[in-house]
């Protein structure tokens, strides 16, 4: 490996003599390079990277920006929901009392309907009673003598008597 070292830096120094150039000794093309480059670096830098660079920035205030609003949008929707349940639940304890207060009134008004039927119905069988007593009376007398005249002939037939033999029977007890 030495004798490799010791043959390279031969060659560089016969190279040296003979007048080429050692590339890692700059020479003028490497000065012109390096101005070009930076010419043009500096000509990226300013008129693409700093538009691009206001751009990002720009971005990145909108994405910041968003990012406020979608929190307030979350914190207001948050307060709009648990508004919302507070009302629903108010809306809902209000419905529960108007439901009982309508079964309230929806007895008292079935009660009120049932106390003025009942009455009807004792007025009506009162009249009824009162008409069939009415009627009773008119028809015991004659019902009465139909009653005589049926038990008679019950009798007879039970005692075997025939019927004109029962009738002057009747006749003559009449009398």
């Amino acid at each position: 490996m030495a004798a490799a070292v010791v043959s390279g830096v031969i060659v560089v120094a016969s190279e040296a003599e003979a007048g080429s150039s050692n590339f890692l000794i700059p020479n003028g093309t490497f000065f012109f390079v390096l101005a070009i480059f930076l010419i043009v670096f500096g000509v990226i830098a300013k008129f693409v990277v700093a538009p691009v660079q206001k751009v990002l920035e720009e971005r990145d205030r909108l994405v910041a920006q968003t990012a406020l609003d979608n929190r307030r949008a979350a914190e207001e929707d948050a307060a709009a929901e648990a508004g919302f349940k507070q009302e629903l639940l108010s809306a809902r304890s209000q419905a529960g009392g108007l439901r009982d207060q309508a079964r309230s009134q929806g007895r008292a008004v079935a009660d009120d309907l049932r106390a003025e039927a009942t009455g009807e119905v004792s007025d009506k069988l009162r009249e009824a009673s009162e008409d069939l007593k009415v009627q009773g009376e008119s028809l015991a007398p004659s019902l009465d003598a139909s009653l005589d005249n049926l038990s008679m002939a019950l009798a007879n037939r039970i005692l075997g008597l025939d019927a004109d033999t029962a009738s002057a029977a009747t006749v003559e007890r009449r009398k």
